[in-house]
């Protein structure tokens, strides 16, 4: 039996839903696929849906079932074998509530990730030192345990942006103004997350654009968001909506399309990529007075 996951990985989602395809492909409901495979109904719903591992004489028995080929079919063993290995995040169980364990999967198989912060630098770009104090002011409070293990954690999710296989996602990030004014931690924390912002910029994979006061209300700029893209069929865009308590997630097209709407309207509000480089510097030399 495989470990329990905080999340199902993006693969185990992949492959539920081409089961799922397949099911349907084949003029089946799934109870009627759950009685000739001699299951409970649910066993075929909750694999679909990425509720619970995939199984391996279950998947075996369904595919038959479908008519897949046994070429093809051992294929699809074999990545459901991946896809049930817990990832790297399950070694943070004891401090990653199970919605974010989808969020950690979802940005790990990104190949693009636009995110607008009207408050806080983005995780992907926050400095220990800067994590460090967000973390250990969010609520509900925890011990100061609990906030090391989540800043290594914001630390790990990091890797994405510099891996070298597979090839990291795009990261396009609007931040506001109040990003870079709030004393998060104080001078020399706020100091040393100018500078890495400066750096991170550099980065071909990472676009960076801030919206300064001047620029007014923005379109849609009314709290956190996340929109990721895959290059995987079965996933399309999915944006996350966070809140104080969770992070909400959909799929909806019409949803999705106004936050990509709201996130390309809030870029032409923006300063473009070289005069953001010089509002940092600006920000970085009065810190240093």
């Amino acid at each position: 039996m495989s470990a329990p996951r905080s999340a199902p990985t993006v693969l185990q989602i992949v492959l539920g839903r081409r089961l799922a395809l397949l099911r349907e492909g084949g003029g089946l409901t799934a109870a009627e696929a759950a009685r000739r495979v001699r299951v409970a109904q649910t066993t075929i719903t909750r694999m679909e849906k990425a509720e619970t591992s995939l199984k391996w004489v279950t998947v075996k028995a369904l595919l038959e079932l479908y008519g897949v080929e046994r070429a093809e079919t051992e294929d699809f063993l074999a990545l459901a074998e991946k896809a049930n290995a817990p990832g790297w995040w399950q070694g943070f169980r004891d401090v990653l509530p199970n919605w974010f364990g989808v969020h950690v999967s979802l940005e790990g198989e990104a190949t693009q990730l636009r995110t607008y912060e009207p408050q806080l630098v983005p995780g992907l770009l926050q400095t220990k030192e800067y994590a460090h104090a967000v973390l250990a002011a969010g609520l509900p409070r925890v011990t100061p345990d609990v906030v090391e293990r989540r800043v290594s954690l914001r630390l790990r999710r990091q890797d994405i942006l510099t891996r070298t296989r597979p090839a990291p996602p795009h990261l396009w990030a609007v931040v506001d103004e109040t990003c870079l004014r709030r004393a998060v931690g104080g001078r020399a924390v706020m100091a040393g997350q100018i500078e890495h912002l400066l750096e991170m910029a550099e980065l071909p994979n990472v676009t960076l654009q801030l919206c300064p006061f001047a620029a007014g209300l923005l379109p849609g700029g009314f709290g956190p968001f996340t929109v990721f893209r895959f290059e995987i069929p079965e996933l399309p865009d999915v944006v996350c909506i966070d809140t104080l308590s969770r992070g909400q997630y959909s799929e909806d097209r019409a949803e999705v399309a106004l936050f990509r709407e709201a996130f390309d309207q809030m870029t032409t509000y923006a300063l473009p990529i070289g005069p953001t480089k010089e509002f940092l510097m600006d920000v970085r030399a009065e810190l240093a007075r």
